[in-house]
Formats: C-alpha cells, sequence, structure tokens
C-alpha cells in the first residue's frame, strides 16, 4: 500500500499509476485482516506437523531464486529451482529432473527472451 501511495493515486476520473495496486492491496489487508479474526473460529484447519516441511522448501527455493535472479541471470537459479521442485517435491527420477529443468528453462528463456524481447537478467 506504502509503494502505491508513493506512486500517487489520482482521482476516479483520472486515476494514477498507484491507483490499481493501492485498491488490491488495501482488499488483501483487509481480508487478510477478517481470516485472522475469524481463525479462530475454524475446525477444519490443518494443524502445524513436519508435512509441512515441503512447503518451506518451495518457499525457500523461491526466495533463492529472487535472489540470485538479479546477480546472475534467470538460467541458473530457475533450471536449480525446476530441478528441485521436480526431484524433491514432485518426486521425479533424476533423469526427468534434469532434463525438465532444462527444458523449461530454455523455453522461458526463448518465449520472453527471444521472441519478446523482455528486459530480464540472464547469462546469454
Amino acid at each position: 500500500m506504502a509503494g502505491s501511495w508513493a506512486l500517487g493515486l489520482g482521482s476516479a476520473a483520472a486515476p494514477s499509476a498507484g491507483t490499481w495496486p493501492f485498491l488490491v492491496s488495501t482488499a488483501i489487508a483487509v481480508l487478510g485482516m477478517v481470516l485472522a479474526l475469524l481463525a479462530r473460529r475454524t475446525n477444519d484447519a490443518e494443524g502445524l506437523s513436519s508435512s509441512g516441511l515441503p512447503v518451506l522448501g518451495a518457499v525457500a527455493g523461491m526466495a533463492g531464486f529472487a535472489a540470485l535472479v538479479g546477480v546472475i541471470g534467470f538460467e541458473i537459479p530457475g533450471a536449480l529451482l525446476v530441478f528441485a521442485w521436480l526431484r524433491f517435491l514432485g518426486r521425479g527420477s533424476w533423469r526427468l529432473s534434469v532434463l525438465g529443468a532444462v527444458g523449461i528453462v530454455a523455453v522461458f528463456y526463448l518465449i520472453f527472451v527471444g521472441a519478446l524481447n523482455v528486459p530480464i537478467p540472464h547469462l546469454f
């Protein structure tokens, strides 16, 4: 909300760059508070256990990807992330995980860097 406020909200007749991000972030914040208030009344929620560790691993992988992509480009962090998700979260074979990681990164490279010329950090 603070970032979109800094962009400027404009008016209803002439919205500025921060209008929609501000509205969406406000809605998410309000709904998050409602969920937090209703959380104690929920009986069907899953408790914390070791079965949630893969989710933490996935979040850690995404954090690592986000930290590395600006430094060394998206190819290597992307391939490592896809490999880890296929191999360890999806329990795929080593061969499928390696080929899938290389193939998926190659397709994303061809689409976003080659065809669409999106200015994302990349090695090649």
